[in-house]
């Protein structure tokens, strides 16, 4: 079992799309969000992507491709 703490910058024109789901369904990693902002025009996500290794950095490069922002964090998730 492997975890990424990541930030994710969702666009306008994803924030009413289901991509936290449709990972899960897909590659089998379970969120686990810490913070998050939504607002019309931008919304951000910190959260923890657990699962196996390659399945996590495999949603990662899905969610780039998606057209979300992904930056990894150190080991502070709040602050």
């Amino acid at each position: 079992m492997s975890t990424a703490r990541v930030r994710l910058t969702f666009p306008e024109h994803l924030i009413t799309q289901p991509v936290l789901a449709r990972m899960m369904r897909e590659y089998d990693v379970e969120p686990n969000i810490r913070r998050a902002n939504v607002e019309e025009k931008v919304g951000w996500i910190v959260c923890e992507l657990a699962g196996e290794r390659e399945a996590v950095e495999s949603a990662i490069s899905w969610l780039r491709d998606t057209g979300v922002e992904v930056d990894r964090l150190g080991d502070v998730v709040e602050g």
